[in-house]
């Protein structure tokens, strides 16, 4: 781990938008005869700000953290959730934002109220992971309807045992845990199951951490949860991940690197995204210089914390999008959408 962060670490001293930078801002450090002064790249007390999405915030702690190490400039990554970052950002309270799911309309709404203009950037795909207990033989696979069945609003103190859901399935109560309401992944996942975002049962354990997820379907044999790939991949020998069917008769389709890819992982694949105030990245050099960080270097960072980079096009059609600092969203209305392709989002963005 440390050769590789060292390598990244030079590798970020030597890109482009890096060097633009200290040639503007002077050396990074100052030399006399006798030794050699390090001094950060940026001004002391320069903090690059973000919060937002759980989901999306390993891949950001990643690079934070060699970004940090490469400029000794402070990075601070908040966990409120992506409806939290966003109510944070649309406050100027952040540079950055991290999100699992678009920028929803009263959240464009508020960003505008505060003249916030911001940068839409999708930055890798993530596949929710529907898990279930190990010691649970009968569910591996599971189809769409299936877990709308467990998790629709008309479930709520109906739907309490697994055979409800299925009938060839066991007698043995159902315990569920999944994100809390601020969660981009709760919107998401309600969309793409239940067909409308926020429509769920509500009578689940909801935790804006993952962690608390994974240990409550690991420590109940009727457990069953979602949350992103990245934290199911870090627990798998807790978990138990469900092959996901679109619909009764097809195969289901374990999330992994390939399928996510090729598109055979469906409804569950998706883009997430961070969101950049544009004042920020105009006035602030630290920040600008962190999203080029991001978008140029972050790729074997996003490939280290378990998601899925972007394809070579749609990443170089990202950086273009974020070097001509184009304002607002891909998304109509703030609606997410599933199955939705880069290159169309950044397209609907004059």
């Amino acid at each position: 781990m440390q050769t590789f962060r060292s390598s990244m670490i030079k590798g970020f001293i030597q890109f482009t938008s890096a060097i633009a930078i200290a040639s503007t801002l002077g050396a990074c450090s100052k030399s006399d005869d006798s030794n050699t002064v390090e001094e950060p790249m940026f001004e002391p007390n320069a903090i690059v700000t973000i919060d937002g999405s759980s989901t999306v915030f390993p891949v950001t702690e990643a690079v934070a953290e060699e970004f940090q190490i490469a400029t000794k400039t402070k990075v601070t990554v908040g966990i409120s959730g992506t409806g939290g970052g966003f109510k944070k950002f649309c406050r100027g309270e952040t540079d950055i934002s991290g999100a699992s799911r678009p920028i929803k309309q009263k959240e464009i709404d508020k960003c505008k109220e505060a003249g916030i203009e911001f940068i839409e950037l999708p930055v890798a795909f993530d596949a929710l992971t529907v898990v279930i207990n190990p010691a649970n033989d009968f569910a591996k696979e599971m189809t769409v309807a299936e877990l709308k069945t467990i998790w629709g609003p008309e479930a709520q103190e109906n739907i309490t045992s697994w055979n409800q859901v299925n009938p060839d399935w066991p007698d043995q109560p159902l315990k569920l845990f999944g994100p809390g309401a601020d969660s981009g992944t709760f919107d998401y996942f309600t969309e793409a199951i239940i067909g409308k975002s926020k429509s769920s049962r509500g009578d689940f354990t909801a935790s804006e951490d993952d962690n608390v997820l994974v240990t409550g379907v690991a420590g109940d044999k009727g457990g069953i949860g979602y949350f992103g790939y990245a934290y199911y991949e870090e627990n798998k020998d807790k978990l138990t991940a469900v092959a996901v069917s679109e619909e009764a008769g097809k195969a289901g389709v374990l999330p992994s690197k390939a399928s996510i890819e090729d598109g055979t992982y469906q409804p569950l694949a998706r883009p997430i995204f961070i969101y950049v105030k544009k004042s920020a990245a105009q006035e602030k050099a630290h920040v600008k210089a962190f999203v080029d960080y991001y978008l140029e270097q972050g790729r074997p960072l996003i490939e280290e914390v378990k998601y899925v980079p972007l394809p070579a096009e749609d990443q170089d059609a990202v950086i273009a999008h974020w070097k001509a600092l184009k304002a607002g969203t891909g998304f109509i209305e703030g609606k997410a959408e599933v199955g939705v392709k880069i290159k169309d989002l950044l397209d609907r963005v004059q």
